[in-house]
């Protein structure tokens, strides 16, 4: 792929003979970030996954980057009026289904209660390709909505590993401080870690790269992290 000449001045500032530290990575991914827009700061781990095995989770992150969520509930009853409370931007049950099945999309996360999943899971088709759809997994199938909602407005995101195993998760924003996107990626490095499958064997990540939306990647020193988090 060839690459235009801004990205390519960008690329000689990265020294591809090192493996950075977290800090220093940081604060190279901004220096090499050149577009005109406020460009997203990602971190990709490379894990040593069988088929089988997968990565997924949710992590709050503590430097807050990304516009307040608007957050959707289906709940009936008291935990609507939980929800309104906590903030939703929408909450509902049938008439939220069916607004959905129509075609509505204005919202960029889905909560539920346990007992709404059944008829939740008509719309499986419709957030199921989107990210949407609500997950035990990812905690957003919950009794707890004042907490779920709590830690979305915290900045909680998910992440999952891929069909070739590598974990893809923004961090940050290249006008942040340096050491607030290295704090970032360390509190996700660490609860990738934590997620590792129980029969999995040898090195877990096999390397981490730091990069910005348009910008080289940076080479993270995955040994000392990965050591730092076991």
């Amino acid at each position: 792929m060839k690459r235009g000449k801004k990205y390519q001045e960008a690329a000689k500032k990265v020294d591809r003979t090192k493996l950075y530290t977290l800090q220093d990575a940081s604060a190279l991914v901004k220096e090499c970030a050149y577009a005109k827009f406020n460009e997203t700061v990602e971190i990709s781990v490379a894990l040593s996954l069988k088929k089988s095995q997968s990565v997924r989770d949710t992590v709050v992150l503590p430097n807050q980057f990304m516009a307040q969520k608007r957050i959707l509930v289906f709940a009936k009853g008291d935990k609507a009026e939980e929800a309104k409370a906590a903030g939703a931007a929408y909450v509902g049950d049938n008439d939220l289904i069916e607004k959905i099945r129509g075609g509505w999309m204005d919202f960029d996360v889905a909560v539920a209660t346990p007992d709404m999943m059944k008829d939740v899971g008509r719309l499986g088709p419709v957030l199921g390709r989107r990210g949407l759809m609500p997950n035990p997994k990812t905690h957003t199938v919950t009794n707890d909505i004042k907490e779920a909602l709590a830690e979305l407005n915290k900045g909680r995101v998910e992440f999952r590993s891929d069909k070739t195993g590598v974990v893809h998760l923004a961090v940050g924003k290249v006008d942040m401080d340096a050491d607030k996107i290295a704090e970032n990626a360390k509190v996700a490095i660490d609860e990738i870690v934590r997620k590792k499958p129980s029969d999995a064997k040898g090195d877990f990540i096999v390397s981490i790269a730091l990069s910005s939306t348009m910008g080289p990647g940076v080479p993270v020193n995955a040994k000392e992290l990965a050591a730092s988090a076991e």
